[in-house]
């Protein structure tokens, strides 16, 4: 068999309405693309099979082979370990009728010895194409569901993971007497896998169930299946951005609020007071039919009536009357539209016509759309807030793009709150023009950015996603949320976007395939955020605990552990140093209990010595930072019950306690940039003066705390696993 046959062959299956290749013919096709396949002859006439037996030699398998019959054990068509002709002949009589005489022939293969048994496979998704897929074979593949997945064209990076992530990769090394797999062997499957699915498009799934690993370690594909189905053409309408363009949107020079209100708490309203009552230095226009004027400034009845070209249009009308606009808004030069306006896509049929007819036009026009249905966009660093929520974050270096408003108004709020800095945030909508992608592409090229996060429903095109994805995290980390990871959550997605959303567990490989770090909680976003714009990316896993108190530590330890973070036992050198700056009776290991002494230099002084150590990679410290909650009411306390304190003193005692934490912040800072290795705290107690960041001037990195042992271990984990992925793909 020939390439040019395989494709033959697919063509008259296609064409007969017959949507299988049956096994025999299955692993012709594997062998052909450097698959290991078990021998086998295949006869129709008893005789024949009774002299394959003897040839092939007992016992051996049966097996028949039946287009109508795609799973064979099933309905009894396996026979594993016939001993003599008697037994061949009962399971030729039993398996006819079983299949109701729709049997073609009979495969007869040796028995393969091996007692593991994994699985390999294609399957085409509806938006990442391609997937490969591998794990635990055989009877257990349904049962326990441990598989992996990964978008082709696979690396050997990617086999390598592929290996590490399943639970059973135990099996693996050597088991029971029996060598080790012969990984390289099984990289040939999954690459063969891969050649033939991008050879073929008209084959949907392959399945090759079990591939058995034989004594010496070698795989062997012993059943196979090959299901097709005619490819279709991409039908959804693409539309080529101009990058620099869409930048230019987060700084317009002048702007147009479209469906301008002097209504409070109306979008034209809130929009249009959120951006004057900020330092934005460009142009403003006002258009509504009535005229007259809005926040005492003149109103234009149309956009025909104002003087000079602008930049952005605010849209904030009916979605039926947007599309009006477009002929006046070209002559305007308009570069984007921010579209507020809900009533498209996500309302159903109607809505979906609308929106591709307004885009249309759009694009003919040379006019980008951002939204609909969107929240607004804003950009810190010209002081530009153009959204609905009222927070105004620093200045910073981490773009933020959101699927949904609310999220994003939790987001940015938390931001200004802890001091994260933000590059810039977009409401991303229905994204019926600019898309998710388009923002990641926008922001690779922007020298600004240094960390994107996502809040992610759905996406369009998942082929683009993971290309795009892959390559911006060569760059800079991505951080994603994802919305619909349960089936229930992946209606309402779909519902929420008018958009088809993606089959999660495809999504998660995607994601990890492409350097993506995923999170599970809204807050998980800013604090990965954080750290990757504040601190030094990790050599490795190997985690220093510093504590003031013991059992932080063993709780940050449990922690490190379940994330697959190393905890390792100080050196005999370092326990020496710290002898000499610790009492007695601290904890002599790591976690280092510095047991709650009052000099304030030992904690300096010990984290120094932990950075200095090259046996780890990263500093946790908990308890040294947020002391002066406590003592702020403990004064409280005593000031209100003890008239003898002295309240002179009692304020100089505070004042120390606060001077100490923001040296010693400032401390960590300098610690962090001398020894390139990430520093990441927990306080002991939060306010509501409490920061995530602290900055020093003059320094690139900045000191962290999080309010929990958790939040810094997962920030940790979300920064060693981007650090993983780095090191396998430069």
């Amino acid at each position: 068999m020939k390439l040019m046959d395989i494709q033959k062959l697919i063509n008259a299956r296609l064409n007969d309405y017959s949507l299988t290749i049956t096994e025999d013919v299955a692993k012709k096709i594997f062998a052909l693309f450097h698959i290991p396949v078990v021998e086998e002859k295949q006869e129709t006439d008893v005789n024949q099979i009774l002299e394959a037996c003897r040839e092939t030699g007992f016992p051996v398998v049966l097996k028949g082979i039946s287009t109508s019959i795609l799973h064979k054990t099933e309905k009894g068509l396996v026979r594993v370990g016939l001993n003599d002709e008697k037994k061949v002949l009962e399971a030729v009589k039993e398996m006819k009728i079983s299949a109701e005489n729709t049997i073609e022939s009979f495969l007869i293969q040796p028995v393969v010895s091996g007692t593991r048994e994994f699985v390999a496979g294609m399957f085409r998704d509806p938006q990442f194409g391609p997937v490969i897929l591998f794990g635990l074979g055989g009877i257990y593949t349904e049962a326990l569901k441990d598989i992996v997945f990964k978008i082709i064209p696979l690396s050997d990076a990617d086999m390598e993971d592929m290996f590490e992530q399943i639970s059973s990769k135990k099996l693996l090394n050597e088991f029971r007497g029996e060598k080790a797999v012969q990984k390289e062997e099984i990289k040939n499957i999954l690459k063969g896998l891969s050649d033939i699915a991008q050879a073929f498009p008209d084959i949907k799934e392959i399945d090759i169930n079990p591939v058995i690993i034989q004594q010496d370690g070698s795989p062997v594909a012993v059943d196979g299946l090959i299901v097709l189905k005619k490819a279709k053409k991409e039908k959804q309408k693409t539309y080529d951005i101009d990058l620099n363009v869409l930048g230019s949107c987060f700084y317009p020079k002048s702007i147009a609020f479209i469906g301008a209100s002097a209504t409070p708490g109306k979008w034209g309203h809130m929009l249009l007071t959120n951006t004057l009552s900020r330092d934005y230095k460009g142009r403003v226009y006002l258009v509504n039919p009535k005229g007259k004027t809005i926040t005492g400034r003149k109103v234009y009845k149309s956009v025909s009536q104002i003087e000079q070209d602008f930049e952005l249009a605010v849209v904030t009308i009916p979605a039926d009357k947007v599309i009006d606009l477009i002929p006046d808004l070209k002559k305007k030069h308009v570069k984007g539209i921010l579209l507020i306006s809900s009533g498209f896509r996500e309302i159903g049929n109607e809505g979906k016509k609308l929106e591709e007819d307004l885009v249309k036009a759009a694009y003919e026009a040379g006019i980008l759309i951002l939204g609909p249905n969107t929240m607004g966009i804003c950009n810190p660093h010209i002081d530009f807030y153009c959204s609905a929520v009222h927070a105004y974050p620093l200045p910073g270096s981490t773009a933020l793009v959101c699927q949904s408003g609310n999220m994003g108004t939790q987001l940015l709020a938390f931001a200004e709150q802890q001091d994260i800095g933000i590059r810039a945030f977009s409401g991303s909508g229905n994204e019926a023009m600019v898309t998710i992608e388009d923002y990641m592409e926008s922001f690779e090229i922007d020298d600004l950015t240094r960390t994107v996060v996502l809040y992610i429903e759905s996406i369009k095109n998942g082929s683009r996603f993971f290309k795009s994805a892959a390559r911006v995290s060569l760059k800079k980390p991505i951080v994603v949320l994802k919305g619909g990871r349960t089936s229930k959550g992946e209606k309402a997605a779909a519902s929420h976007t008018g958009a088809m959303a993606s089959d999660t567990r495809v999504f998660n490989a995607a994601c990890r395939q492409s350097g993506i770090i995923q999170v599970d909680q809204p807050m998980e976003l800013l604090d990965l955020s954080a750290v990757f714009s504040s601190l030094p990316l990790p050599e490795g896993k190997r985690v220093a605990i510093m504590t003031l108190g013991g059992g932080w530590g063993v709780i940050t330890t449990d922690l490190c552990a379940e994330h697959g973070l190393e905890v390792p036992q100080l050196s005999q050198g370092i326990i020496e140093r710290l002898n000499q700056i610790l009492p007695p009776f601290w904890s002599h290991g790591n976690p280092v209990d510095i047991v709650g002494e009052n000099d304030p230099q030992i904690p300096k002084t010990c984290m120094e010595e932990l950075l200095k150590w090259d046996g780890c990679d990263a500093v946790i410290h908990l308890g040294i930072h947020g002391r002066r909650v406590i003592v702020n009411k403990m004064f409280e306390s005593v000031l209100r019950t003890d008239p003898e304190i002295d309240r002179a003193h009692a304020q100089l005692f505070k004042d120390v306690i606060l001077q100490f934490e923001e040296d010693y912040t400032k401390y960590v800072v300098k610690l962090t940039q001398e020894y390139g290795k990430p520093i990441l705290g927990v306080s002991l107690l939060t306010d509501e003066v409490s920061r995530t960041l602290y900055r020093l001037d003059g320094y690139e990195y900045k000191s962290v705390f999080f309010p929990s042992p958790e939040r810094a271990v997962k920030a940790l984990w979300g920064m060693c696993q981007y650090s993983d992925w780095l090191k396998s793909h430069l």
